[in-house]
This record gives structure tokens, sequence and C-alpha cells, in this order.
């Protein structure tokens, strides 16, 4: 049997520790990976500080962590898509509600589900098909599930749809698939980034980029929608939501926004001392946020949703992705791994250190620890 190790939670807030872990043969729909690349996400950050408020189905000891390159060691009953040896990125369930610590992604063996999986075709490296599989799901279900944006799905051969897409924040993991997916739906894509990423979200294929620092952002913005339908918002980033909030009201359209960032953020919380003092105000700010939102939305005419990453986990969008538009996608160059991987070290325990690195900030890169 394979020798596992893994960073462990402990217990809620416990500091990252690595230590042995049981090997889990894969179940039916499932196949086991041996990691070879790890991304790190958000989350992954949220669930140590507040994981017992995001995520109360957690149970511990646990094993973070979402995106996964590898490859296949095993594969469990029913599953004809891979074979051992495959080289794959995917989906790393272990946060999500009903699933384990075998299905986390920051251990030397980790269960994946066959659905949300896919084949790295040769010339991608390990550490560039890593960055995919959150940032790739949480666009996905922004732009396709039914309650979200309901965008029609990417065929072989897209025909226009003669909708325009708006991505606010084209530069991060999540903007970079998106504009990615709304293109190969067939859609026109305009999206906001830092002047020094107008080359790269433009190579993605967004039609036209915008400085979401400049002040006249939202009306340049609204200007150069006169005469399109808007297909809808994704709104990532923070302060992300009220400005495309006032351009979904103020275009013709459905007026849906899609949100991808909450209104605070709980980097700031600390797991032990002076806790209640950071975390008190940080869920008023939270709360508060989202309420001005919905108000705002309301008088406006729009209907707004908060997407998680993992909504399309038990949806058809995640078969349509990982099983019928990524691998062939990714295979002929329809599709590109974006943002750039920035490694920062190889190791579980290097784990810890990237998700420093990724607190401090990145522009157009992700971060990724080789296992």
């Amino acid at each position: 049997m394979p020798d596992n190790q893994a960073l462990w939670l402990k217990h809620k807030r416990a500091p990252f520790t690595v230590g042995p872990a049981p090997y889990s043969a894969p179940g039916a729909g499932e196949i086991a990976v041996r990691v070879r690349a790890v991304a790190v996400n958000p989350m992954d950050r949220a669930v140590q500080n507040v994981g017992d408020i995001i995520a109360k189905w957690i149970t511990y000891p646990f094993v973070p962590g979402s995106d996964v390159a590898g490859e296949v060691v095993a594969v469990g009953e029913g599953v004809s898509r891979f074979r051992t040896g495959d080289r794959v990125l995917g989906y790393a369930a272990g946060t999500d509600k009903d699933h384990r610590a075998a299905e986390g992604a920051f251990q030397t063996y980790a269960v994946l589900q066959a659905h949300m999986a896919a084949p790295i075709p040769d010339g991608l490296s390990f550490e560039a098909a890593s960055v995919l599989p959150l940032g790739l799901c949480t666009a996905a279900s922004a732009l396709f599930e039914p309650d979200c944006l309901a965008l029609q799905h990417p065929p072989m051969n897209p025909r226009p749809a003669d909708k325009t897409l708006l991505v606010w924040g084209g530069s991060t993991s999540v903007g970079s698939n998106a504009i990615q997916l709304g293109v190969a739906a067939g859609y026109e894509v305009i999206t906001t980034a830092s002047p020094r990423n107008f080359a790269y979200v433009t190579k993605l294929g967004a039609s036209r980029a915008f400085d979401y620092r400049s002040k006249t952002a939202v009306a340049d913005i609204v200007k150069a929608l006169r005469g399109r339908t808007l297909a809808g918002a994704l709104a990532i980033g923070a302060g992300s939501a009220p400005k495309c909030l006032d351009i979904v009201g103020a275009s013709k359209g459905p007026r849906v926004l899609v949100m991808a960032t909450p209104p605070a953020s709980f980097d700031d919380v600390p797991t032990g001392k002076g806790r209640l003092i950071r975390l008190v105000p940080t869920m008023a700010r939270m709360g508060i946020g989202f309420i001005g939102l919905t108000i705002r939305a309301r008088r406006k005419g729009v209907r707004t949703k908060f997407v998680w990453g993992s909504a399309l986990l038990n949806s058809d969008v995640g078969p349509m992705i990982f099983e019928r538009f990524l691998p062939a996608a990714l295979a002929d160059g329809r599709f590109v791994a974006a943002p750039e991987p920035q490694l920062v070290g190889h190791g579980l325990d290097q784990v810890p250190t990237a998700l420093d690195r990724q607190r401090q900030g990145v522009s157009a890169r992700k971060v990724v620890v080789t296992i």
C-alpha cells in the first residue's frame, strides 16, 4: 500500500501540520491520483481561520486543498475515461459537504471524482495544469449554472450569441477562466484589469479591457455597452460588486450579477489571541455588505447571486466542463491553462509558505507547490 502524507488541520483553527495519512482506494466513480502539483486558493486560507463558520460541515482532522495535477494510480468501479498512468488535473472535493479527508488536495495521494477530472495534454506541465481546477469551476458555475448567468454552453464550433459578458477582474484565476469560457460559448467578453495586464486578458479573448482603478471605469463600460445586449456580469475582487451593479442596472439585457468575492475578507482574523476583536467587525462588514448590495440591486431591478466554486459538483455543468469541453479544448489550444503558475517550493511543508505568498497578492499568476 502506498505511503501517504498529508497537510492536516487536526482541529478547528489549528496550525497546518504534515503527517501520515491513510491511503484510500477509489470507490465507484472515483480515481486515486499521485499528486505532483497543487495550487493554493483563498478558500484554503479561510478554512484555517474561519472554517468552523463558513464550512460548518467540516469534520476534523481535515485535509484542505482543491487544485490537483498528477498521475492516476487506481480507478474505481464504473470509471472508463482513465487508466493507471494517465496524467490528469482535477478538482479535489474534500472541503465540500459530505466529502472526506481522502479528497483533499494537499497530500501525496488524493481521491478525485472522475467526472471532475480531465486528462493533461502532452506539453502541459503538472505545475501549469494545477492552476485550473477551482478557478475553472468557479467561472463555469457562474457562467453556466441555471441560477447564475445561465449562458449557453460552449460547443465545438460556437455560434455567436450576440451578447456581451462583463468579467470584472479578468487577470485573476477565476477571471482568466471566465474570459475563455465566455468566448468559447460564443459571447463577446469585456473585462477589467490593470493596464499592465491588458495584453494578457486580450490574448485570452477579451475584446476590450478597462482599467479597474480608473474613476471613470463604470461610465466608460456603460458607454461601451450602448447598442449591445449585456448577458450579465461576473464580479471578482474587492469592491467589484457595486460597480458591476451600476453597469448592469444601466445596460440592456438580462439584469443578472454573479459575485465571486464576498464583501469582506477574513485574512486579518487570527486563529488565537485577539480573534473576537477582529472577527466581530469582519462579520458585521460581511452582513452589512450583502444587505447593502441586496437593497441596491432591488432598486435597480438586478438579480444577484453569490457563487461557490463547487456549485457544479453535483450538476450537469461539471461533466460538461471536465468530460465534454476541457479535454479537447486543452488539446487543440482553444483553451489554455491560465494564469501562469508561480512556483514557491517543493513538498507539503511549503503549502503554508504558498498561502502566505498568495495573501501578499499576485497578479496574473497562481501560486503553486510541487509534491
